[in-house]
Formats: C-alpha cells, structure tokens, sequence
C-alpha cells in the first residue's frame, strides 16, 4: 500500500517520485512479483507521506505500474494508472513498507438509470468546461484542465470528471467513496456549486 496526500481515480494516472527506502523496496517487490506491477492507493487523512504514522482512508485505488525508471542513486519514477476501486479489510503491519488485507469494491448500478446518467454526464462535463472557464479568469494559479477523454461507460465516466474537476482531494475522497456514479455525480454537483460560488465571488459576480 501506498498513502498519498493525493486520491488516485480509476481510470486516472499518477506520477510518482519514490525516493523513501521503503517505498523504493515496494517498487522492487511488485517488479520482481508474478503478475501484473500492482498496488494499493489511499489518502492520508491527516499526517505527512514521509516518515509514518499518518492517518489513512480505508477506500483506496489499486494502481498498475505502466513504466519505471530509476536513477543512479535508486530513486524511481513511476507512471501509474488508476484500475479499480478497493476496500480496506485491516491494516497489516507497516514493515517493510504499508501492508492491507483489501478486497475489490465495485461501483453498485442501477441498470434502470443508464439513460438519466448520460444526460447528467454530458450536463456535468459542460458544466464543468464552464467552471474551468470562471477559474481561467481568476488569479487562483489552478492548473489548466487536463484533456481527457471521457469515457462512455457511467461508472469510469463519473470518475474521469471526477478527477479532472477543480477540488480538493477530501472532496475526491468522497466521491471515490460514493456508492456509484449516481451518488459519485451528486456530490460533484454540489462541489462545483461551492467553486463556482467562490469563483464568483473572487471576480465580484456573487
């Protein structure tokens, strides 16, 4: 397992610079292991990513490693993937690096409401455009939204708006959390109310 102070999506990437000792053992572990490169991802709620001791989420994303490249003096940088959601069953102990007994925890669908969720997702996308648009006028320093495709399937859909939404990683926690993207869509509706009412708030549109 890998505690960050970031929320990995599935279906998103992530980057990481592994530089701590136990971590760097992590890589060589899942590198030598049979199977596909894999690990755990979950929010550190409160504490630092270095040194231990920190607090953690117990809803995680399983995370592929797509490339690695280390450097003379063992540090490694990695491009991973988001692939599915996971549950925290228990926490193991922490040596040689953060270990968990998970399980694999699937988005729940209703199958009745596939319709409904492609009219709200193509809504939200829009609105979404639109709240980057507000951001691009400010002097808040966010990021440029990425461009992603969003997929046709409900579930990853909900997740790549998602993570390509101006919030915070408590707000991507919840949503990550969220039964499924019928859930996963209303809070990120009402996160977007909350940056686009501060947005206008900054401009003096409120």
């Amino acid at each position: 397992m890998f505690p960050l102070g970031t929320v990995l999506l599935p279906g998103a990437g992530l980057p990481l610079h592994v530089f701590e000792p136990r971590y760097r053992q992590l890589v060589v572990d899942i590198l030598a292991a049979d199977g596909e490169p894999e690990f755990g991802v979950v929010l550190i709620e409160r504490g630092s990513e270095v040194g231990g001791g920190e607090s953690r989420t117990a809803v995680g994303t399983v995370a592929r490693l797509l490339d690695a490249h280390v450097s003379a003096d063992g540090r490694y940088g990695l491009m991973t993937a988001g692939i599915r959601r996971i549950r925290v069953v228990s926490w193991l102990a922490d040596d040689p690096y953060p270990r968990a007994d998970v399980e694999d925890w699937p988005d729940v669908v209703d199958r009745r409401d596939e319709r409904h969720l492609g009219d709200r997702l193509a809504a939200l996308s829009q609105r979404l455009d639109e709240v980057w648009a507000l951001a691009r006028r400010t002097s808040d320093g966010l990021d440029e939204r990425a461009d992603q495709d969003i997929s046709d399937d409900p579930v990853l859909a909900s997740y790549h708006l998602t993570a390509l939404a101006p919030i915070g990683p408590a707000d991507r926690q919840r949503a990550l959390a969220a039964p499924g993207p019928r859930e996963r869509l209303d809070l990120l509706t009402a996160s977007l109310d909350d940056v686009e009412a501060l947005l206008r708030f900054r401009l003096g549109e409120s």
